[in-house]
């Protein structure tokens, strides 16, 4: 995670991104320590990459890579004002027994990834239609010697994978349909038939854009539909409230880099 000590809505890269509302800094930082210290108090342990000045989106520590099995595909950001956030996690992921690739491809890490290792093998899901080219996925596959689904995403409100579909556990899902195209949606209920389905109002609530162990799952207090969902499928949803990070288009999710050694 990456304090958002730097955070502003200084530019506007996705639907969410608002530069006339400003943002408050105080609540940002107060947000951000109850979800640090609601993971640790969960039993998990969070490393802290330092922030930087002039990369306000730095918070958002899910796209600065994608990890699996002590292997790590590295970013290669969309837009300019991101571009710099790469170095800063290829230098946290170099003081650590990891194995880094530097991509070639456009991608904005578990932006658009997420690995589900006990479906079909360990099987990495993959997003692609707004932020990563999806020559990325075949070069992550390469890199990580998992197999890679591609899914397209159609709605702009939803440009990144986390924001429409998420890991509940080792092996199932929870996905809005509508933001993704007919023939991914397809694929999704064959692979998936079991999956938590989530509506619009879940996704515009960010009710996908959460952190699951298997058994708690982690969500922004807006999402209280979603969390009944989850709920009434066995996990203990766990509520964060996290409005300031919202303005800059994440959530939960996008604030969390999953390690994977």
């Amino acid at each position: 995670m990456c304090p958002p000590e730097h955070f502003t809505v200084e530019y506007a890269i996705n639907p969410w991104m608002d530069t006339t509302v400003p943002v408050d800094p105080a609540l940002a930082l107060k947000q951000w320590h109850l979800l640090r210290d609601t993971l640790s108090d969960l039993g998990h342990a969070v490393h802290v990459l330092d922030p930087r000045p002039g990369l306000p989106d730095m918070v958002y520590a899910a796209n600065g890579a994608f990890s699996v099995d002590g292997k790590v595909y590295g970013a290669r950001f969309k837009f300019p004002q991101r571009a710099a956030e790469a170095a800063a996690h290829q230098l946290f992921y170099a003081g650590g027994p990891w194995t880094y690739a530097d991509p070639e491809h456009v991608n904005e890490g578990e932006g658009d990834f997420t690995y589900l290792p006990g479906a079909y093998g360990g099987l990495i899901l993959a997003g692609h239609g707004f932020r990563t080219d999806p020559a990325a996925h075949a070069e992550a596959q390469e890199v990580l010697g998992r197999p890679v689904l591609s899914l397209k995403l159609v709605d702009p409100a939803f440009y990144h994978l986390d924001t429409a579909l998420a890991a509940l556990d080792d092996r199932h899902i929870t996905y809005y349909p509508e933001a993704f195209s007919p023939a991914s949606q397809r694929v999704l209920r064959q692979l998936f038939p079991d999956a938590v389905i989530a509506d619009r109002h879940d996704a515009e609530a960010f009710g996908l854009n959460l952190v699951s162990d298997g058994h708690h799952v982690i969500l922004n207090t807006e999402a209280t539909a979603m969390a009944d969902k989850v709920r009434a499928h066995g996990y203990t949803p766990v509520l964060v409230e996290l409005t300031e990070l919202k303005r800059g288009g994440g959530s939960v999710k996008c604030a969390v880099a999953e390690l994977r050694p």
